[in-house]
């Protein structure tokens, strides 16, 4: 059995930014499979957020909100503790939600709260790649 942490957001759980479900139907159909097991996590309530919370988004120093308040630290401290459960689960695969501050691979938003993409990984992303793990974003969970 192959063990595949997931952005629970992906899954369905009410934990975005903004409260809302953002379940996407390639990474649920991964639970049909009996040859791997997903464990579900979400890097900013991991990192003490609330949800729901302000937007937030990358920028050259960190990550802030749309405030303007600088919520790095939770963002780090979310990542560290995904990359607990990966190693706790001995996790090779990740995979995250697209664009996300914290799991997006690839691109990301940059930090303008434009909606305006730039090349870059989110907080948890960047760790776990750094740490030997393959992140894929959703549009890419078939590959599974």
């Amino acid at each position: 059995m192959e063990y595949i942490l997931v952005s629970a957001c992906l899954l369905g759980l009410s934990c975005r930014y903004d409260g809302k479900k953002k379940a996407d139907e390639r990474v649920k159909k991964l639970l049909e499979r009996e040859d791997i097991a997903l464990i579900p996590m979400c890097p900013e309530q991991l990192g003490g957020m609330t949800t729901p919370r302000e937007p937030s988004e990358r920028t050259a120093g960190g990550v802030r909100n749309r405030e303007g308040e600088d919520v790095t630290s939770c963002y780090r401290r979310g990542a560290e503790e995904a990359l607990k459960l990966a190693r706790l689960y001995h996790c090779s695969r990740a995979v995250l939600k697209e664009r996300s501050p914290s799991c997006g691979c690839g691109q990301i938003y940059d930090g303008s709260f434009t909606k305006t993409l730039t090349e870059g990984d989110g907080v948890t992303a960047e760790l776990l790649k750094r740490s030997g793990i393959q992140v894929l974003g959703e549009s890419r969970a078939e590959e599974i």
